[in-house]
């Protein structure tokens, strides 16, 4: 049972090695590391409140003001500097994406572990919910879970949670399908192990590169979620996202008179960290499956 422990970590620190190896992971992942840093050092880069409204030497009120020295940006219609709601706009990126990249990580990799491992009718009943849930449109419904209750992040981390997990929960089932019947596994029941050591100690590690993987996908789901559901106005009006910029930007016509310093900032941004979690999933996707190079 050591040995079989033994085998396992090697393994699973190989592929993480590897990851961090692959040209692709560190691009996602350097671009996650930006997102951290701007979102926990905010309040030093803002040069205003995001929310405030800002005037001019002559008493007027600093609208639609071109990018300078004084508004790094440019302004909104109503005075707000572009910039310090850029990156106050992070925080929200941040506490969505990697709060629901961690419970869609965590609850699809549990989810899929007891069913793979247990099968009958727990796998059973745990795959038809999932297929349930693959079944219900995903920004529909994070649009009237928003609509039918109080707006706020909160919403947009459940519909995310919700809709996104059986995606994980079926790729770890399978995977501890095939784990399951491995040497070392075999070896622990023998010598008497309990299911859930089985399960957590020998099983688990094995499929964490996965959970890694899915989790990293989810932060970019969560964050164009997010930016769709405040679009069409069923965001948190209290908090202002990179979806709130693009709504506002839209709603005041900020395309037709050319303000693209505007909508293109936070536009970039969400294409970004989108293009991290994919950047990331392909890296893994070489390390995982390798027989897919050929």
């Amino acid at each position: 049972m050591a040995a079989g422990r033994a085998g396992a970590a090697p393994g699973l620190t190989g592929k993480l090695a590897r990851l961090l190896r692959d040209p692709f992971t560190v691009a996602g992942l350097t671009i996650y590391a930006v997102l951290i840093i701007v979102a926990v050092f905010a309040d030093q880069l803002m040069t205003h409140d995001p929310g405030e409204i800002l005037f001019r030497a002559n008493g007027r009120v600093a609208s639609n003001q071109p990018p300078s020295a004084a508004y790094l940006l440019g302004t909104t219609n109503l005075g707000r500097d572009v910039y310090s709601q850029l990156i106050g706009g992070s925080r929200i990126a941040l506490v969505v994406g990697f709060t629901a990249a961690i419970c869609v990580a965590a609850f699809g990799t549990l989810i899929g572990l007891l069913a793979g491992y247990f099968g009958g009718k727990l796998d059973a009943i745990l795959m038809r919910l999932a297929d349930l849930a693959l079944a219900i449109p995903f920004l529909p419904f994070a649009i009237v879970l928003a609509g039918f209750s109080r707006s706020s992040t909160t919403n947009v981390i459940v519909a995310v949670v919700l809709l996104l997990w059986p995606n994980t929960a079926r790729v770890i089932r399978a995977q501890v399908l095939t784990v399951k019947e491995r040497a070392y596994v075999e070896a622990a029941r023998v010598t008497g192990a309990s299911d859930a050591r089985i399960l957590f100690v020998h099983v688990a590690p094995n499929i964490l590169p996965l959970t890694f993987l899915y989790g990293s996908v989810a932060i970019g789901w969560a964050i164009l979620t997010e930016a769709a559901v405040s679009f069409v106005g069923f965001g948190d009006a209290k908090n202002i996202s990179w979806g709130y910029m693009l709504q506002d930007a839209f709603v005041s016509q900020a395309l037709s008179r050319g303000s693209w310093h505007w909508f293109v900032p936070p536009g970039l941004c969400i294409i970004l960290v989108v293009i991290a979690g994919f950047f990331i999933a392909r890296g893994a996707e070489d390390v995982l499956f390798p027989k897919l190079r050929s």
